[in-house]
């Protein structure tokens, strides 16, 4: 498989950092690095040029995974709560989002991005959710997730109403049933 060498303009998240020779395919040179000036083609003056850029962006990096480091082990077992409006049954109106999610951290004073939190399924009900979050490839930690209604929800009481009426209907579905069947033994008997 070909590919092109390039020497990054800008750092480029999951690719190198500014200064970086890296190997990339043709098209992802032609149709995206090249185009918006990211990158170019190496040359050694070029290369040393930008020795000091990268080593400044190397360090500036490093100072970025310390303070990711650090959140980790600030918003592991975090417990988030949101209140939220829902239907009788605990299903929610509108389901939330990781931009929602996001916003309530930075609000709790967490310096996350929305692209760092990773939600799975849908949250579109009252219940508790673990949600995963990735500052990087390595450093992840999971918080927990309360959905909660904005108004007294009853399910308990709605479960058990919905029991009595499958009760009552099964009652009142077997009545007919066994209506004809006397009915047919009482011709045969005559």
């Amino acid at each position: 498989m070909k590919q092109v060498e390039l020497l990054l303009l800008e750092s480029i998240d999951n690719l190198g950092l500014v200064g970086d020779v890296v190997k990339v395919k043709p098209g992802f040179a032609r149709n995206y690095l090249l185009p918006r000036g990211f990158a170019e083609p190496p040359t050694e003056e070029k290369v040393a040029a930008l020795a000091d850029v990268r080593a400044k962006a190397a360090a500036e990096q490093e100072r970025i995974r310390s303070e990711q480091e650090a959140l980790i082990e600030k918003i592991a077992g975090y417990e988030l709560t949101l209140e939220r409006a829902a239907n009788d049954q605990g299903v929610l109106f509108g389901g939330v989002s990781q931009h929602e999610i996001a916003e309530s951290l930075r609000e709790a004073g967490f310096a996350v991005e929305d692209r760092h939190i990773r939600i799975g399924n849908q949250v579109k009900r009252i219940d508790q959710y673990h949600i995963p979050v990735w500052l990087n490839k390595d450093l992840k930690t999971e918080i927990t997730l309360n959905i909660v209604s904005d108004r007294p929800l009853d399910l308990d009481e709605e479960v058990e109403e919905a029991e009595e009426q499958g009760e009552h209907g099964e009652t009142q579905a077997e009545a007919p049933a066994d209506a004809p069947a006397e009915e047919k033994t009482e011709a045969a008997e005559a």
